[in-house]
């Protein structure tokens, strides 16, 4: 991916991978660390985190839907799909405000790597480099990489089951609206229903997926 010049109300497919190909996400309770900091590190204000510990001290039961919505005032970028796997990530993001898309995957990669660091005693850097981007420039293109982002975990043989930590589960109709982090709409509009999304979906990411295996088996 080259580098990209940002500018807002445009789409943009991010992601980054741990170094050396490590795995970043070792348990359920990283998976949540990673999903609360999209959540509150998207923001112009920043001390969201801390708040949000601090709340946690006092009353270990607090709801989180509730603080985000009151404490989320203005974003940075709007989070149109995501993909949290094993040693990666993946996120469509569109840019609200002018740099949002660096100032908020800078400080998600440094918040989630102090935390990872902490966590399990190490140092040095866990991701590899600066994440990679690429301007999402066609209606046709965002429709594609949101098949690609929601069942990524599939495409790269995590499973066909219900991955928790993909945006797929939060563009179903099941999903209350408070414990979602991203807006489904841009996509799910050009849709008749969520029915018909979902085929395009399965369509396009198993193509993808045996696409994968295939370039996997002709480089071996």
């Amino acid at each position: 991916m080259r580098k990209t010049e940002f500018a807002n109300e445009e789409y943009y497919h991010v992601c980054n991978r741990g170094v050396d190909k490590r795995k970043v996400f070792l348990n359920n309770s990283d998976y949540h660390r990673f999903f609360i900091s999209v959540c509150l590190l998207n923001d112009k204000q920043e001390g969201l985190s801390e708040r949000w510990r601090n709340l946690l001290k006092c009353n270990p039961k607090s709801d989180f839907s509730g603080f985000r919505r009151l404490s989320l005032r203005k974003p940075l970028v709007e989070v149109v799909a995501y993909c949290f796997n094993p040693n990666h990530y993946h996120l469509i993001l569109k840019q609200l405000a002018e740099k949002g898309v660096e100032k908020f995957m800078h400080k998600l990669g440094t918040s989630y790597t102090m935390f990872f660091n902490k966590k399990y005693d190490r140092s040095g850097s866990l991701f590899q480099g600066r994440f990679k981007s690429i301007h999402i420039d066609s209606n046709e293109y965002l429709l594609y990489l949101s098949a690609y982002v929601n069942r990524n975990y599939f495409i790269h043989g995590y499973g066909n089951s219900r991955w928790k930590y993909s945006s797929l589960i939060e563009y179903s109709d099941s999903i209350k609206k408070k414990d979602k982090i991203c807006n489904p709409k841009p996509v799910l509009s050009q849709f008749r229903n969520l029915k018909d999304y979902k085929e395009f979906l399965n369509s396009n990411s198993l193509y993808m997926k045996n696409k994968k295996e295939t370039e996997k088996y002709l480089l071996e």
